[in-house]
């Protein structure tokens, strides 16, 4: 492996060879892979979803991901803005106005995450944003709560909407569908990461349709503060439980997803966190934090005998 990452990482090297190069080792995986699974029906390979332990990971960060997507709130904000903004006061014109402003910030600042998610990496985006989102979300809930006479209501109210979104689009925006595509094995990726997007629209209607009777029900003010809540829940659930997949070849992924769920949130519970705490607020500089993986010299053997399948 560390011989094809030179390869493949080489400038000096033309870009086709580079790919030539690529496609051979997925070609090699996939053979592998097509040994163990090779034959299996459908039903068996869903079923392995949940009773294989790689894939069973795979399947959870996938769902959490996509979970994670609805937690934050967007696709209500997208569904019912008009409702939202009519209810904040605007007449049907400026609704219909600053709806399309919603749409042009989401669509604005998606742009970024071509660059952020491979520099930042998935995991890190999500755990930047979220909580960004949830006090934009406090804070416009908390402008609902301003006279309406009051001049600065509306346009904050707008204001806070808008900054939420395009926390929004850099992070759990794009990363869900670029997650589900990549962390399961090529044998199981169409139908894993169709069983994520399943996910993702059922809890999507499931919200949507309940979304009306929580604005009658808690007011704006009530809804807000209740999206807030699912966004950090989602974060600490991302923090815990979600595995950074950015720049990883496809045998470091079956080492990482190797790894047992309950390893990964001990080590952010009992290693990370009190290294960040002696890092960053006590300021210890000498403060050193012992990796989750050893991925150095890790050779990309065939999943079986890598035992990452077990």
């Amino acid at each position: 492996m560390a011989a094809r990452d030179l390869v493949c990482s080489n400038p000096f090297l033309p870009a086709t060879y580079q790919l030539n190069n690529l496609q051979y080792y997925a070609y090699n995986q996939f053979i592998v892979e097509e040994e163990v699974f090779g034959g299996s029906s459908f039903l068996t390979r869903f079923t392995e979803l949940f009773t294989v332990p790689r894939i069973r990971r795979a399947t959870i960060g996938g769902a959490i991901a996509m979970t994670a997507q609805q937690f934050s709130g967007i696709n209500i904000m997208a569904f019912y803005s008009s409702t939202i903004f009519a209810q904040a006061g605007y007449d049907s014109k400026h609704t219909l106005l600053a709806s399309f402003g919603f749409g042009l910030v989401n669509f604005v600042f998606a742009f970024p995450a071509i660059w952020t998610i491979d520099t930042f990496g998935r995991r890190n985006l999500l755990l930047f944003t979220f909580p960004n989102m949830a006090w934009c979300l406090v804070a416009g809930g908390c402008c609902f709560l301003l006279p309406e006479e009051s001049a600065a209501r509306l346009p904050l109210i707008a204001f806070f909407i808008y900054l939420f979104t395009a926390f929004y689009s850099p992070g759990i925006g794009p990363v869900p569908n670029v997650y589900a595509a990549e962390c399961f094995p090529l044998s199981h990726r169409e139908i894993g990461a169709a069983s994520c997007i399943f996910v993702n629209n059922a809890l999507s209607s499931i919200l949507g349709l309940t979304f009306p009777s929580l604005l009658a029900g808690i007011t704006p003010s009530g809804a807000f503060g209740f999206y807030a809540g699912l966004n950090m829940l989602a974060f600490v659930i991302i923090f815990f439980f979600l595995p950074e997949t950015k720049q990883r070849t496809l045998e470091e992924l079956d080492y990482i997803f190797g790894v047992p769920t309950r390893r990964h949130a001990a080590y952010y519970s009992f290693t990370w966190l009190p290294w960040a705490v002696k890092r960053y607020v006590l300021f210890q500089g000498r403060a050193s934090l012992e990796p989750l993986y050893h991925l150095e010299g890790f050779e990309g053997r065939n999943m079986v005998d890598a035992g990452a399948w077990h």
